[in-house]
């Protein structure tokens, strides 16, 4: 289907730029919640639902564009091993994307200049590897079918769109196989996504699908607006996008880690160190490749959110 409405393009278009919020879970657990769980954030849609909607509201105040929904491990499978039922899950997850337009409406009433359109909200799609909770959203050490991956995916999807999503973020995917399943069950419906894909060594896709041909593919879909990189090393998305651009007149996304190093082993995250480069140098070079949507992914807070809108703010008046 060839979508009516362009949410992303349209802010693009506005304001030159789109600009993506930060981690949830971050900012869930700098408001007091422990995430050590199967569900990761997503619990945080059962215990305080009036946390996400707070940390939504500190993205808008901090410069963001797109909220991207608490639903990035939300699925059908993690909740039921729960003891969720398929109502009871869909409700959350429907719920994770009412939540986010309820904080826009909160911001919208405190800054009424504010153009509603300019505030989107992206229902997060994570990969099957993130419910395996095992760091396989870095390996894509995981194979299913196409109706295998369809299935796991459409309760979450159609829960999203249910709860107003304006856009879908399939996110942090490491295989294009899963990828070309989740865009095959949006084809009939008039909506629009983005992608962003994980790397391994900053060279390829866990899966070992180049940049390459990987926007190859995802040029060549009407319903994808934008695409490029989220939850990567900060060095190694300029490399990356330049390949990207190479194959597409898209707009780029990316949405890299804070510069902290994950240490999968532990499952904890160590300090960058002082000499590391900051945002006002990964910035103007993402841009200059073509990245029109910036934010933070793992271990960025409102505070970088609102670094990153202002560098693009500067770069548009300089």
């Amino acid at each position: 289907m060839i979508p009516t409405r362009h949410p992303m393009a349209e802010i693009i278009e506005r304001r030159g730029a789109l600009i993506i919020d930060g981690a949830m879970s971050t900012a869930l657990e700098s408001l007091g919640m422990v995430l050590n769980d199967s569900l990761w954030s997503a619990r945080a849609l059962i215990e305080h639902p009036e946390y996400v909607r707070e940390v939504h509201r500190r993205y808008f105040e901090a410069g963001a564009n797109a909220a991207i929904t608490d639903s990035y491990q939300a699925t059908e499978a993690g909740f039921g091993a729960k003891g969720f039922s398929r109502e009871a899950t869909a409700g959350y997850i429907r719920r994770s994307a009412e939540l986010a337009r309820e904080a826009k409406n909160d911001v919208l009433l405190e800054h009424p200049d504010w153009l509603p359109g300019d505030l989107i909200i992206a229902g997060a799609i994570g990969p099957y590897g993130a419910y395996l909770a095992d760091g396989s959203e870095y390996t894509g050490a995981y194979s299913l079918t196409r109706d295998e991956y369809v299935k796991f995916h459409e309760l979450r999807l159609n829960a999203l769109l249910d709860g107003g999503a304006d856009i879908l973020a399939i996110e942090t995917q490491p295989r294009l196989d899963e990828i070309e399943a989740i865009l095959s069950m949006i084809e009939k419906r008039d909506i629009t996504c983005w992608v962003t894909v994980t790397l391994k060594d900053g060279e390829a896709m866990p899966d070992g699908t180049s940049p390459e041909k990987l926007a190859e593919v995802l040029d060549a879909n009407p319903q994808v607006e934008a695409f490029g990189l989220n939850c990567v090393k900060r060095e190694w998305v300029e490399p990356a996008l330049q390949k990207m651009r190479a194959k597409t007149k898209k707009p780029l996304v990316v949405y890299p880690n804070s510069g902290e190093t994950y240490d999968p082993g532990t499952k904890t995250w160590h300090a960058q160190g002082p000499h590391e480069p900051s945002w006002q140098h990964f910035v103007p070079l993402w841009e200059k490749t073509g990245a029109l949507c910036i934010g933070g992914c793992c271990r960025t807070l409102p505070r970088d959110i609102e670094e990153i809108s202002k560098i693009i703010e500067a770069q548009k008046k300089a």
